[in-house]
């Protein structure tokens, strides 16, 4: 889709790797088309209607984790001549000539299914509160004009021609499992890394295919087409496709001349060439160099023999070389020109409008954000995914809380506001539980108070509770990505006969929303942090102040010592009496064997 020849290919090194907060607080269009197209393929029989669940789950997680205000946007009909090009498509998939008249100037719609896959997801994100707009053609037309015109901040396509359209910044991909999940694109990027503007970009695109012509022109590829592109600048692009489809071949620059120019000036130049020694080969004849040593090879014993790779850097060869690079530059153009004059109505100027012109619909002054509608979308995922209504009310609550939380952050001055419920009159903010760290990105887990008496939610996951509230939470990096891209869903904690919700916010977002209750949880986590440390490093002085561990034998035979002198105060003389006759049973009894002084000793 998009540009052909690998145009992706040629702008990756110029794309970006943004974190998780480049979308936060920004407005992106989105090419739903897109969405159903790739899911529709990547896990077909893996879920019920997974155009319906991907759509569900990445758009809550575009509102609520990555913090962005989506917009989608559908194709509306068509134009003939991507209808022509679809058509061809198909033909040449299917092995038939594709060579028979298609007809012209007809519109033809997608499949029936395709439509209704459409439909249902339309349905869905008004359900949601996304606004959805229709173009009047292409999709990645409306979202590249919202983009240049300043309604969105950038685009979620994979379509290449987003730029030929006017596009300023492109997400090509979101990897949510990573630290860096979006890939994007900024046209001033290109510009500076390529030197390419948006209409050598048409003109590239003229040369290898578009969506509006899948062929392009015969025997150019994407090498040949940059550098064609890149002999002329971006005003004159076009005007100069259209003279060499006429059978003119005009001027470059870099200093070849033109095709038309008289040439007999640089043959006579390449016939004049001065005589060069076939030993040393430096300008004068061998005989010359036998009679007289040759200047440049500064040996009095004759010519050196020149190297296998030897080239001659006199001004005469030099200009020699630059005469042929020229000529076979010239023949390289005329070749070119040749293929270009021979395709038929090159170029396309309808092509060149739709790209160009500002056709499609303006209605990004009427995008608006409302709030979701929760009964009715209960209603919707159970009769279309069968699933339970506890799940759906439970999977929407991150998308509810990042609405509360914006709206408690836009009227935060506002004391009435403060006891506001969060969902149906039932849940309410309580705390700061912890602070989390996930691929990379941190955010506050927070609580939302529920009785239990009233807790609709039961959990279908094990219940996550933490030992202390202060701790911080880091989950493990697994790379498996999901291909249904689910949600992490909300946790629920029962404690003490209440319900809590815990849910994954932005710091930014809560701080503005509740300033107060998150200060004294950063104040309260610094000092925890700051006694930890003081009691780490007084255990540390303590061993150290204990010096080097002595061995066992010297730990007991200190101890014996300090031992012995106050036995000796307890007893008085006993003591002494009683090693002396120790000391003689000891002398008495040395003389006998050892079984005698056993039972001796035991008897």
């Amino acid at each position: 889709m998009g540009v052909g020849g690998k145009f992706w290919d040629l702008l990756r090194p110029y794309g970006r790797h943004e974190g998780s907060d480049y979308l936060r607080d920004k407005r992106v269009a989105v090419d739903l088309s897109f969405w159903i197209i790739q899911h529709e393929t990547a896990v077909k029989g893996l879920a019920l209607k997974p155009h319906l669940r991907l759509t569900f789950f990445r758009t809550i997680n575009l509102f609520s984790k990555y913090g962005a205000y989506p917009v989608f946007v559908v194709d509306g009909t068509p134009s003939p001549l991507k209808s022509q090009t679809r058509i061809s498509r198909f033909y040449r998939s299917s092995g038939i000539d594709t060579t028979c008249s298609l007809q012209e100037g007809v519109s033809v719609e997608r499949n029936k299914q395709f439509c209704e896959w459409v439909s249902e997801c339309m349905e869905l994100l008004k359900l949601l509160g996304i606004p959805v707009l229709k173009a009047n053609g292409e999709a990645e037309a409306l979202c590249a004009q919202l983009n240049s015109q300043g309604f969105v901040d950038a685009c979620i396509t994979p379509d290449s021609d987003a730029f030929l359209f006017g596009a300023n910044c492109v997400i090509k991909a979101i990897k949510p499992n990573s630290t860096e999940p979006f890939e994007c694109y900024h046209m001033s990027d290109i510009e500076a890394g390529l030197g390419l503007k948006r209409r050598h970009l048409i003109a590239i695109s003229l040369l290898v295919g578009n969506d509006f012509d899948s062929g392009g022109v015969l025997g150019i590829g994407l090498d040949k087409a940059l550098r064609i592109v890149r002999a002329f600048s971006d005003d004159e692009i076009l005007q100069r496709l259209e003279d060499i489809g006429k059978g003119f071949k005009p001027a470059v620059s870099s200093g070849i001349k033109s095709v038309d120019d008289d040439g007999e000036e640089s043959s006579s130049q390449m016939k004049r060439r001065l005589p060069h020694c076939s030993r040393c080969g430096h300008p004068g004849s061998k005989r010359t160099h036998f009679k007289s040593s040759c200047e440049h090879c500064s040996s009095d014993s004759g010519c050196i023999k020149k190297p296998l790779e030897f080239i001659c850097e006199c001004s005469f060869c030099s200009k020699d070389r630059v005469l042929k690079e020229q000529k076979k530059t010239e023949n390289w153009w005329i070749k070119v020109c040749d293929k270009i004059t021979l395709g038929p109505d090159f170029p396309n100027r309808k092509i060149i409008q739709l790209y160009l012109s500002d056709i499609f619909t303006e209605e990004g002054s009427s995008m608006s954000w409302g709030f979701p509608d929760t009964e009715m979308l209960v209603d919707c995922m159970v009769f279309n995914l069968h699933w339970d209504p506890s799940y759906v009310r439970k999977m929407l609550l991150p998308m509810l809380s990042t609405i509360y939380l914006r709206e408690r952050a836009r009227n935060n001055n506002n004391n009435n506001n403060k006891g506001n419920p969060l969902l149906c009159d039932q849940y309410e903010f309580h705390s700061v539980k912890c602070m989390k760290t996930r691929y990379g990105h941190k955010s506050f887990v927070i609580r939302w108070r529920k009785p239990i008496s009233t807790c609709g939610l039961t959990p279908e996951k094990p219940i996550v509770v933490w030992e202390k509230d202060e701790e911080e939470v880091v989950e493990e990096e697994d790379c498996v990505v999901d291909p249904l891209d689910g949600l992490n869903e909300p946790q629920v904690q029962d404690d003490n006969g209440e319900c809590f919700l815990l849910t994954d916010e932005c710091i930014g977002l809560v701080q503005s929303a509740f300033p107060e209750e998150t200060e004294h949880f950063l104040q309260e986590k610094k000092l925890r942090e700051s006694k930890k440390k003081n009691v780490c490093e007084e255990g540390v002085a303590g061993s150290s102040s204990m010096g080097a561990q002595r061995s066992i034998t010297d730990f007991y035979r200190s101890t014996k010592a300090a031992a012995t002198p106050a036995e000796n105060i307890d007893t008085g003389g006993s003591s002494v009496a009683s090693a002396s006759a120790e000391k003689k049973r000891e002398a008495s009894s040395s003389s006998f064997s050892k079984s005698v002084r056993r039972r001796l000793l035991f008897g």
